[in-house]
């Protein structure tokens, strides 16, 4: 049975889950007290919070682009891989020393850098590595490593924290160890085919070249644009559950509690997503963010926000993996780098003002409206997804 469900899944696919499963343990041990250490001992405000997050995260669109385009330019992956999971990996114990807002500033957008190079050119090389009828299942298995580490990250905070008697900067120090040995895995064990040539139609990167993408391709990114609008930086979760009595010890279980949920359907749903088919299964996913958002809206107690945190990694664990597998069948096979390149661009982008609109309305006005807003904006994607890819 072992053998069967996991089956087809090649070597380099497992190489590169365990790199972000290594990765997520490195950055969830420190996503979940971050917000609070920044708003707290930095005195950073939400607004400013926004604009760390806004343009970290944006930092990702650009270079999601740049690093896609020239993988297919080049028909090389693996160089653009190690370079980003390397860049991320140094934005870890850097952050031991961070004393004012820019700085954090700076280091986040390290760190997002690093992501963003690497992202388009892994998912590419996930693509282009599995069997045509196998995208699903692989992308799901590589997001379930993913989520297991946004498992294990969680709890060694929470199991170290108290033995380092809180002291974040050490914490910060040990989570460089497991992004380390990502690279390693990267760079010494990651195989891809010797090219010895260019892609000819790629000399230059030009706009009628993303114009020329089928029409669904087209919407699809149109209904991921809108949707990214509403889901700012996952800081506001952690502040919105601190605000709802959840102490700050405990909010890295929040994180365990979404990407245990995540984890249980990522593979499920890949697998799943190969025999039914995905647009059906990405729209029940938007429409279980609308509703863990507009929960949040109204929570006021620590259990509300744990059953949310689970929920929201429900839509996770369906709608991360099968984006990207639609995204794979949508694109002919010499320019998925470029097409990957541009579904993240478009999420990245939006990011930044996403967050912004979501710290001023906070700050403006009162919690509840940011995630009343992003609760509404997700259902007008999921019209859109609905009209244009369940036809």
């Amino acid at each position: 049975m072992k053998n069967k469900l996991f089956s087809h899944i090649p070597r380099n696919i497992v190489l590169l889950g365990i790199a972000s499963l290594l990765t997520d343990i490195s950055s969830d041990m420190i996503l979940p007290i971050l917000p609070i250490y920044l708003t707290q001992q930095l005195k950073i405000s939400p607004i400013f919070l926004g604009l760390i997050e806004g343009i970290a995260n944006s930092a990702v669109s650009f270079f999601t682009l740049s690093s896609g385009w020239l993988s297919d330019r080049f028909q090389k992956r693996k160089i653009w891989i190690s370079v980003g999971y390397s860049l991320s990996a140094l934005g870890k114990p850097t952050l031991a020393l961070v004393t004012v807002g820019w700085q954090a500033l700076f280091i986040r957008f390290m760190d997002r850098m690093g992501k963003g190079i690497r992202t388009s050119p892994r998912d590419a090389l996930i693509s282009e590595t599995a069997e045509a009828k196998f995208v699903g299942k692989a992308f799901g298995f590589h997001r379930t490593l993913d989520s297991a580490g946004a498992i294990l990250g969680p709890l060694l905070a929470f199991l170290i924290l108290p033995l380092l008697n809180q002291d974040y900067q050490k914490l910060f120090l040990i989570a460089f160890i497991p992004a380390f040995l990502s690279c390693c895995i990267i760079i010494f064990w990651l195989k891809e085919k010797k090219s010895v040539h260019t892609h000819p139609d790629l000399k230059t990167l030009k706009l009628k070249e993303f114009l020329a993408f089928d029409e669904k391709f087209k919407y699809l990114i149109l209904a991921i644009g809108i949707f990214s609008l509403s889901n700012a930086s996952d800081t506001f979760l952690f502040l919105k559950a601190h605000s709802a009595g959840v102490k700050i010890l405990y909010l890295p279980l929040l994180w365990v509690v979404m990407n245990i949920s995540y984890t249980l359907f990522s593979f499920p749903a890949g697998t799943l997503s190969d025999r039914l088919g995905r647009p059906k299964l990405i729209l029940f996913g938007f429409i279980i963010y609308s509703l863990s958002y507009l929960g949040f809206a109204f929570a006021t107690a620590a259990y509300q926000i744990f059953l949310l945190f689970f929920l929201y990694g429900i839509y996770y664990g369906i709608s991360d993996g099968l984006l990207r597998a639609l995204v794979s069948d949508l694109v002919p096979a010499q320019k998925k780098g470029t097409a990957f390149g541009i579904y993240h661009f478009v999420i990245g982008v939006t990011v930044l003002p996403a967050s912004l609109i979501f710290g001023f309305l906070w700050q403006s006005f009162s919690p509840p409206i940011p995630f009343l807003f992003s609760s509404v904006i997700s259902l007008a994607s999921a019209l859109i997804l609905y009209l244009t890819q369940t036809n």
